[in-house]
Formats: structure tokens, sequence, C-alpha cells
């Protein structure tokens, strides 16, 4: 079976962005996400799919290496997709490619040649810019065009310490090659891209995977595990736990698929405890890019702290006993090494089940007196029992009442949501109130000593008309300061989006919900399991 799943969107933007390409509109792209979130499944899949006589595709895994082995990956890769389609029997060795191609485009060739014969001298002065013009060349002896992936492309900064300013001299004007790049190093890339390659003329389009929501994820397991019988809360927390990451999934629903109904405590088990586990061994090894660092130790206390639920730096320098100056260098660090990601006052580790191994499996073995793996296990399965537990609970409570207790929690802290900064405020007082509105009727009224929060909750995609009604309900509240929510499980369409605007309405869909309540360590809401009314 493909691993390749969904992701319809990303592909209809590959596909038009390619089509623009063909018609004389070029827009670079550059995919990032997470590690394993599935950048290169998709590329691959795209370029499987789409074929088009008039353009030579490209793709190239990049991976720390010198610049002659990466000039005879791409000469090869380049003149191997060139012959592709021409019934000829081809070998991968660039010097049989050469040799083929020098019939059809004999000045590229010769180009490609010369690059070569330079590298023999050690002559590497603009050699990743001549490369890259070999499209150009391409496209002189025969109209072609070029489209290159490269995959991981922050690891081309390995070729030389000014590859990224070279290259972005070339995308100036280089009309007739188009790039693809991904990174999974997506601080590292967002920089990259930002000081380097924001042009005027051949800038990217940052594309940003994200792990599947609720519903795709429900529908991955579905498909993964026919013929087998899921109780519908396992696979509620499943698609909890694993954050819909498709690598998490797909181990998951392999082990289920072998094994047919096994024991998931047992499962998870032998995953994040056992030593031997798959994702034991994964996370171990990924700690070891701390050890030889300088106050290692500090570094991973912050991590297992961020892990625990004390999420801000206000919070880890109270745990630790330090100046939240002193450890703001070391948070600088791990944000720039893709371990957590900030937003607004919050910190959170990047990977859920990383995250979850750092708190019951890596911190308690650390702070273990003795080497009894046996209540070291019975720790983890008592915590991972009260995880699915408080899931299990949570997802039978009305919303009203998960709304209530997320409220409770807020502290004054400050995210960006919806392209905007906003205070969650420390609420004096939050109760049910019904709302005079055939479509929004349960909601609740929370007030802080500035201001006043109205929240509507609506099960159904939001309308137009909700937004405006909702506006004129929340008039009869008198208040200086009022801050007006509308929580929807569903998505909220263009139109919508724009009238709460104009209202000054904030709308929140499932997916900043379930981010606020990781925030604050609260069971996400999985839409298929939630109550509604209470």
């Amino acid at each position: 079976m493909s691993d390749f799943f969904d992701r319809h969107v990303c592909l209809e933007l590959l596909t038009k962005r390619m089509s623009g390409f063909k018609e004389g509109y070029r827009q670079n792209i550059a995919i990032i996400g997470d590690e394993f979130i599935g950048k290169t499944t998709l590329v691959c899949a795209f370029l499987n799919k789409y074929y088009d006589p008039r353009i030579i595709t490209i793709y190239l895994e990049n991976r720390p290496e010198t610049l002659e082995s990466f000039a005879r990956r791409f000469i090869g890769v380049l003149f191997y997709s060139f012959l592709r389609n021409s019934d000829m029997e081809l070998k991968e060795h660039v010097e049989f490619l050469l040799d083929k191609s020098s019939r059809y485009v004999p000045a590229t060739t010769e180009k490609a040649r010369m690059i070569l014969v330079a590298l023999r001298k050690r002559k590497k002065h603009a050699i990743f810019t001549d490369l890259l013009k070999l499209c150009d060349s391409i496209h002189h002896e025969t109209g072609k065009l070029c489209a290159v992936v490269f995959d991981e492309f922050h690891n081309l900064e390995s070729l030389s310490a000014t590859v990224f300013a070279e290259w972005s001299k070339l995308l100036v004007v280089q009309k007739s090659t188009m790039y693809i790049i991904t990174s999974s190093r997506r601080a590292k890339a967002k920089t990259i891209l930002s000081k380097h390659l924001s042009l005027l003329f051949g800038n990217f389009e940052i594309v940003g995977l994200e792990p599947f929501d609720a519903k795709t994820s429900e529908q991955y397991l579905t498909q993964r595990l026919e013929g087998i019988a899921l109780d519908a809360n396992w696979r509620n927390f499943l698609i909890h736990f694993t954050g819909g990451h498709p690598f998490y999934l797909k181990t998951l629903a392999d082990i289920l698929q072998k094994a047919g109904d096994p024991d998931l405590v047992d499962m998870l088990e032998n995953l994040l405890f056992e030593p031997s586990g798959l994702l034991h061994q994964r996370f171990s090894n990924y700690l070891k890019k701390f050890i030889d660092i300088p106050s290692s130790q500090e570094y991973l206390a912050i991590l297992y702290h961020i892990a625990s639920g004390h999420n801000t730096l206000k919070s880890i320098a109270h745990a630790l006993g330090k100046a939240q100056k002193e450890l703001s260098k070391k948070v600088l660090y791990l944000l720039e090494s893709d371990c957590i990601s900030r937003t607004g006052d919050f910190l959170t580790v990047n990977d859920r089940v990383f995250n979850f191994w750092l708190q019951f499996v890596y911190k308690e073995k650390l702070q273990s007196l003795t080497f009894d793996a046996k209540n070291q296990k019975e720790f983890f399965r008592k915590h991972l029992g009260t995880m699915i537990s408080e899931f299990s609970q949570s997802s039978q409570k009305p919303m009203l009442e998960r709304m209530i207790e997320l409220l409770r929690a807020f502290e004054n802290e400050v995210i960006p949501l919806e392209r905007k900064k906003i205070r969650l405020d420390h609420f004096q007082e939050i109760k049910p109130v019904s709302l005079n509105n055939k479509n929004l009727k349960n909601g609740l009224i929370g007030r802080s000593l500035e201001s006043v929060w109205i929240v509507a909750i609506k099960p159904e995609p939001i309308t137009e008309d909700d937004i405006v009604e909702f506006s004129k309900e929340c008039r009869k509240f008198r208040n200086k300061l009022q801050r007006k929510v509308i929580i929807t499980l569903q998505d909220t369409d263009a139109n919508a989006r724009l009238k709460a605007m104009e209202e000054k309405v904030w709308t929140w869909d499932i997916a900043n919900l379930n981010r606020l309540l990781d925030f604050y360590s609260q069971p996400r809401i999985i839409a298929n399991n939630t109550a509604v009314l209470p």
C-alpha cells in the first residue's frame, strides 16, 4: 500500500504552479514541515503523477557532502531526466549519460564536462551557479523548461559558505527554471528564505505541511485498518496521542495490521518504554545531539520541564530556580534547533509523542534512584492509563463544560491567534448563558477586571448570518471592552471570516481550539466524539 494519503490541497497547488510555469509564470515553492511529516512523499507523489514533455523534472535529496559529489549527482540526474523518455536504455553513470546527450544538447554537455574538469583541478569558484545554469543551457538548445527539486535544501550550505548568496543572484534572472525546495529544519529554512531568498523576482511561496487534522486521521486509520475492529475510543485516543502525525499513525497502524487486536497499552509500552522499541531508540538517538554541548543537562532539563507543562519561560525559570535571562539563550538554541516552538508566551515541544516520552519515560528513568525497570514500567503504564482515562472522560463532557475548564486555565498569557495577538484574560467569573439566537443558543460569559468575553458554541459551520446575529446579541452586554468569540467544530469559510473581521468577532475552529487545549495540557477535542449540548 502506498504511504501517500490526502494532501489534496498541496497537490493541487503544485499542479497549478507547474501549469503556470509552463505558461510563462514562475512561482518557486518552499515546503516546510517537521521530520517525517510527508514532504518527500508529497513531492514524489506529485512527480510520479505529473508529466509534460516540455518540462524536465530534476529531484535531488540533499545531504551534507562535497561540492564534487553534489555536482556529479546534479549532472547525472539532470541528463538522466533529459533522456528519460527517449526510449533509450539508460545507465546511472554520468559519462554514459553525457555521451548519449551530446547528440541532442552538445553545448550543455560540453559545459557539464567543463564543470567536472574544473572540480578535478580543485577549482570551486561559482561551480554551484554554473550547475544551475545548465538548466538555462538546455532551455536555450531545446526550449524545454526545468523544474528542480531540492529535498532538505538547507543542507546545500555544506557546499560553501556563500551558496545561498550565489543562488539568490541567479534566481532573479533565471526564468526558465522553477525550484521546489523542502526542509525539516523549519527555523533554519525560514531564516535562509528571509535572509537570502526573499526577492522581488524569484521569491519562494512558503507552504507549511502540518499533521493530518482529526477527520483526515480518522479516514487514514479506517483505510489502513480495514477489517480490524478498533474501539472508537481507542481510535480517537490514538488520533489525540499522535496529533495526526503521519509517521506515528503509520507506525501504529502497521503494528495493528500485523497483530490484529493487540493490547494497545502493551503496544505503546513496547514502542516507547522498552529500550529496543522503535520510538524509544529514535528519541534516545535524538537526544544525543545535546550530549557534547556545554551545559547539556540544562538543555535537557528545559525540554522535559516544557514537556511536563512548565511551558512559559517564567514557569521554567521558577522550576529550575534560575533567572529568566539566564535561560533565554538556551531556549533560543532549542528554538533554532527545531526542538521546540514559541507561540506568544507558550513554549511547546514540536513532537507530541516525543513530548510524552520525555515526560513519562526519559525523565522518570533519569530521576529513578534504582535500576528497577519493573517499577519504572509500572509508573509508565499507570500514567498512560491515566492519560487514556482523562481523554475518555473529557470526550464525554459537553462542549460547554470543556470550554469553561479551558477559560478557567487562562492566566493573562499572550498568544498570536488569527494573525492577531490576544491576551487570554484571567477570569473572575465564568458562567453559562443562553443566547437568543436560533442557531447560536449555547454560550458562556467570562468577566475579568478589564473585559467581558461572550462565547457562543456551534457544532455546525458558521455562516455570515450567525456572525451578524451574534454581534447584535452581544450589544446587550454592556462593557467598555468586549471579546466576542464563536467556537465551531467545523472549518469556517472565507466569507464568514470576512464578516467576522468586520464585526470584530473571533472565530475559533477545532484547530485553534486544540492548540489552546495543548497549551494548558488538556485533552484535545475529536469532533466526532464530543458532546455539544449539556
